[in-house]
């Protein structure tokens, strides 16, 4: 009875849910490589070529040169990598940024954005639908209902699609692929065999998605953890308190960038990249975003503001965990230092689950991991809406 009663909500809830899914899954599997794609594709202007004798330029001057090629850019952030061939970043925005030459002050943008522009498509379907404007909210609602019951189907999958007596000849019926088969016998088999693999898979991007599609979840998240749910959650939840900055002495002078880092750099000897944050962290809401979606303008400080960089190693654990140092803007000294560790327990897991959901937190194999669970999931639908259309349809109106 309970076997039969889960077989047709997991019907149901594939028919109703499907089309969304298999959209979901189709670009999340794109997406899962997204970083890396559009670095490899941007290579021209990201990579540099080092000779034997060359001296790197002051930052200043790169940000002169960046200002002679794009004048009426402000630079928002400033990331310097520790290979010499990587060239300076300065991101102008949330979607742009020009790559300047560190040993010849040459500014450059990609020849091509199709790769970075395609990943933009990809984003708006796999979040909203690719609705717009006023009508986004329509489409993270549609989305996030539909993944809860991906993650429905996920569940009641896994346990429809487990053998009944845990035989070889029953678990291989359902858990190997059969090549000869075709038509009923063929989507059945694939069906079963591809949700049993992946359905674990799944399970974990599903319900990671939950926290980034509803507020409850976030606010379950930090009650569960005894922490009181902050008022406009990031993605790692919400920020430190404000950093004080000691009175500089009189006629003290702000050091300069090559001196912030270079600070930064001594307290974090195995640096990856080091970010340098220009002016304020309110960045304004991102292109498209409706009034609801934008973020809610800081009160301004007064006197001296310390300087965030942020710091990346190549051993951090998760992947994609990084350090933040507050450094006093006159001294160069730390005044605080905020890692993976040093956030609250609610922090730490809302930034687990949000990249656990692409699989960066794991590094390559949890990326190629979740997006093969992603394709996955594509044919999971493809033959689900097979094996639907073949139950409610008749053979003979199939025919004809």
């Amino acid at each position: 009875m309970i076997r039969r009663i889960l077989f047709w909500a997991h019907l149901v809830a594939g028919v109703i849910a499907g089309l969304a899914i298999g959209i979901m899954c189709f670009t999340g599997a794109a997406l899962a490589f997204e970083k890396d794609l559009v670095a490899w594709a941007e290579r021209d202007a990201r990579r540099v070529t080092v000779q034997a004798d060359a001296t790197r330029l002051p930052l200043a001057v790169l940000g002169e040169h960046v200002r002679a090629f794009a004048p009426d850019a402000k630079p928002l952030a400033i990331t310097v990598a520790a290979d010499p061939a990587a060239a300076v970043t300065f991101s102008l925005g949330r979607d742009h940024a020009v790559y300047a030459n560190p040993y010849t002050g040459e500014v450059r943008r990609p020849a091509s954005t199709r790769m970075h522009d395609f990943m933009h498509v990809m984003e708006d379907w796999h979040r909203w639908l690719a609705l717009g404007g006023d009508n986004r909210p329509i489409g993270k609602a549609i989305n996030g209902a539909c993944n809860l019951a991906f993650f429905f189907l996920a569940v009641s999958g896994l346990y429809l699609w487990w053998p009944r007596q845990f035989t070889w000849r029953s678990v291989k019926a359902v858990a190997l692929f059969n090549g000869r088969l075709t038509g009923k016998a063929r989507d059945f088999n694939w069906h079963n065999a591809i949700g049993l693999w992946t359905a674990p898979i799944l399970i974990v991007l599903t319900l990671t998605a939950v926290p980034i599609s509803y507020r409850w979840a976030t606010n379950t998240i930090y009650r569960m953890a005894g922490e009181t749910p902050p008022v406009s959650p990031g993605p790692g939840g919400a920020a430190g308190p404000v950093v004080a900055v000691p009175p500089p002495p009189p006629g003290a002078k702000p050091l300069t960038h090559d001196a912030l880092l270079a600070a930064a750099a001594q307290a974090a000897p195995g640096w990856e990249s080091l970010t340098l944050r220009l002016g304020s962290p309110n960045r304004g809401p991102r292109p498209g975003a409706t009034a609801a979606e934008a973020p809610a303008t800081p009160p301004e400080r007064k006197g001296p503001q310390a300087v965030a960089v942020t710091v990346r190693e190549p051993n951090a654990w998760p992947r994609t965990a990084a350090t933040t140092l507050s450094l006093d803007p006159f001294t160069g000294d730390i005044l605080r230092r905020e890692s993976q560790a040093d956030l609250s327990a609610a922090r730490q897991i809302r930034g687990w689950m949000r990249y656990l959901h692409t699989g960066e937190a794991l590094g390559f194999w949890g990326q190629l991991v979740a997006g093969l669970a992603s394709l996955g999931g594509c044919v999971l639908v493809y033959t689900g809406f097979a094996l639907a259309w073949r139950r409610f349809v008749p053979a003979k109106q199939r025919e004809g």
